[in-house]
């Protein structure tokens, strides 16, 4: 070691000045979670408020009806939800899983993953109405009709990228040693990801579709341009507008002038805030890492 290194050392700072920056980042910390937390908390208080007295059965299973009719339920909102949802899961998980791994175990620094993650971080940020003008032009104009499959589709675009990212860095967490034992067994590349890799990676897998399908649940914009809506059960998913609880929200409580129908989007609001609470904190229960 040369006098010059030994004589190296750290800038002086007073105990007062460290202490004072320990103070001050602790407090910032603090009074950035309680505004967090706290405008959650008031966006749930008020959702509850507004929204509890008008939950019972006969809400939860009677079809949504035309302005002015009393009685209005969300049940076809609902099961349209259900099918939208469910149906752009099943259309974008699977490519998208295949494209995460692709980046994480076989593309990484090629020319055509690096194109992919620049659309995907594009696409993220992408506002969902142009999603939905974009899927209405392609789908909704050729057909002539709105319909449940549209809905779909926007919703299927808006989830892809994000499982697609999702899907590489839950991957890239796996250590390598793990791929370099299954190499050493044998394994093909192909089936060592597969069996070994994402095996390892499963929670942070199913943890990603959950919250990209809780992402998307709530979505107006691009069903209104392709889903629309109609007071009637889901019956004509692929030919007919079809009735989900984001655009019934939206018209219920904003452009009708009937009080009972305010309350019943507020019900609403309250049901779907509800069920995508229940699904991020069910997510983080169930595939919580565990210490043994």
């Amino acid at each position: 070691m040369t006098p010059t290194s030994l004589n190296t050392q750290a800038p002086f700072r007073p105990l007062f000045w460290r202490k004072t920056q320990d103070v001050l980042l602790g407090l910032f910390s603090l009074i950035s979670i309680i505004i967090a937390v706290g405008g959650m908390g008031w966006i749930l208080w008020t959702v509850l408020s507004h929204g509890a007295h008008v939950i019972d059965w006969q809400f939860l299973t009677a079809p949504s009806k035309p302005y002015g009719e009393i009685g209005a339920g969300i049940a076809n909102a609902l099961l349209g939800t259900l099918a939208i949802t469910g149906a752009a899961t099943l259309i974008s998980v699977p490519p998208a899983i295949a494209a995460g791994i692709y980046l994480a175990e076989f593309g990484k620094q090629s020319r055509l993953a690096n194109v992919l993650r620049f659309s995907a971080n594009v696409m993220m940020g992408l506002p969902s109405i142009i999603v939905g003008l974009f899927v209405y032009v392609i789908i909704v104009i050729p057909t002539g009709n709105f319909s449940g499959f549209a809905g779909t589709v926007a919703l299927a675009v808006i989830m892809f990228p994000v499982m697609m990212r999702t899907t590489e860095d839950m991957l890239a967490m796996v250590p390598d040693t793990l791929r370099e034992s299954a190499l050493a067994l044998g394994m093909s590349r192909c089936r060592a990801t597969l069996s070994i890799v994402a095996r390892a990676a499963r929670n942070g897998l199913v943890t990603g579709v959950l919250l990209s399908l809780a992402r998307v649940s709530g979505e107006t914009a691009p069903l209104l341009f392709t889903a629309m809506f109609a007071d009637t059960w889901p019956t004509g998913y692929f030919t007919k507008p079809t009735a989900n609880l984001p655009v019934l929200i939206s018209e219920y409580t904003m452009n009708s002038p009937f009080e009972e129908m305010h309350a019943a989007g507020w019900g609403a609001a309250l049901v779907i805030a509800g069920l995508i609470l229940a699904l991020n904190i069910a997510t983080r229960c169930i595939f919580r890492d565990r210490k043994h």
